[in-house]
């Protein structure tokens, strides 16, 4: 069969076409320079996208994001891509926009309690990390109405409780988990880090306050943050010994010197004096004076709402401390100020304060 002669006048036109595609460079190219820049502004290979999208300014963006949350579609599909998009702002740390996803997926009311259960579990998640613990129970609460064995939300509960210094309800929350799966690593840590504290009388409480009456990222929710670990800001641990008994963090500060000491591991029945024979056997570098002897300093600590400091007894165990009526542990870590005696910064320092002797 004979092929057809091509058509001289699209040859032509096609050849018109490659002299003039090669004289004009084109301009629609990425710059070297500046080819992630450029990649960013393409839909499919966005990290991250714009908060507000104009259609007009992109319009292949908006498209995609009519096709994405197409109301047509099943309750069930709309739900799992709100839930996804939480998800993603979830890792960005944007964490009140993961908090309106969940909870626009919430409102596609689905057929599926186990989607539900997991859009409740996340949003707790990100209103826990916001500070808003009230809220973060109330949403696990509702999670385990749907699936009562969610581990996650169990254990996202019992942070709750931990952090509104509910010990008897963490404990009770860690117990209920601990029946699904009794070596749950994580319920187990708390379960007894809360009955000891509650056990103690020691009083906790949080440096910043979110909208439900909780700490925002420091405080508690630093340290028991997810269960993983009970770490302080200083990268320490509260931890417990073999005989179930506590060792804090603890932060000895030197106003004179503006200058501090961290314990990473000071038992709770260890006394004061124990801890300065060692710390001050040798004169530190800083004390020029060579003032700062164990039987020389005088260990105090604040009550910040009343403005009053309290004398510490250098025989006196950090238990006992930690237990008087007004001291409150902030972060996990218990703070003390250490003064010279009868030096004339202490006694500037003291004037005009109220002291009060501890016992």
């Amino acid at each position: 069969m004979e092929q057809p002669e091509p058509d001289a006048a699209s040859d032509d036109a096609m050849d018109s076409f490659l002299e003039k595609f090669q004289s004009q460079p084109y301009r629609g190219g990425f710059h070297e320079d500046q080819w992630e820049e450029e990649f960013e502004k393409i839909p499919l290979f966005m990290k991250k996208a714009p908060s507000e999208i104009d259609p007009k300014e992109n319009p292949d963006l908006a498209c995609l994001q009519s096709i994405i949350f197409d109301e047509e579609r099943p309750p069930e599909e709309q739900a799992k891509t709100y839930k996804d998009e939480g998800n993603d702002y979830f890792k960005e740390k944007d964490y009140k926009k993961a908090v309106i996803s969940y909870t626009e997926g919430l409102k596609k009311k689905c057929a599926d309690p186990d989607l539900n259960a997991v859009l409740y579990t996340n949003r707790a998640a990100a209103q826990y990390y916001l500070g808003n613990f009230r809220s973060a129970l109330n949403d696990v609460t509702a999670a385990r109405k749907l699936k009562p064995g969610h581990m996650k939300a169990i254990i996202r509960g019992a942070l709750c409780h931990l952090e509104l210094k509910h010990f008897a309800e963490a404990v009770n929350w860690c117990d209920e988990g601990l029946q699904i799966d009794a070596k749950e690593k994580k319920l187990l840590e708390m379960r007894s880090k809360a009955d000891k504290l509650k056990a103690r009388n020691i009083k906790l409480v949080s440096e910043a306050a979110g909208e439900d009456g909780g700490s925002a990222s420091e405080g508690l929710g630093a340290l028991f943050l997810d269960g993983l670990s009970s770490e302080n800001p200083y990268g320490a641990k509260l931890s417990l010994d073999d005989q179930g008994r506590l060792n804090w963090p603890v932060l000895f500060l030197y106003p004179e010197y503006a200058r501090s000491d961290f314990i990473s591991a000071f038992h709770e029945d260890s006394r004061f004096i124990d801890h300065l024979m060692v710390m001050f056997g040798e004169v530190p570098s800083w004390d020029l004076e060579q003032k700062y002897c164990p039987d020389n300093l005088e260990v105090y600590f604040e009550d910040e709402d009343r403005a009053e400091l309290y004398w510490v007894p250098p025989t006196s165990t950090l238990l006992q401390v930690l237990q008087h009526p007004r001291y409150f542990v902030k972060a996990l870590t218990p703070a003390f100020l250490v003064c010279v005696r009868s030096s004339p910064f202490c006694k500037n320092y003291l004037w005009g304060r109220k002291v009060h002797q501890s016992k």
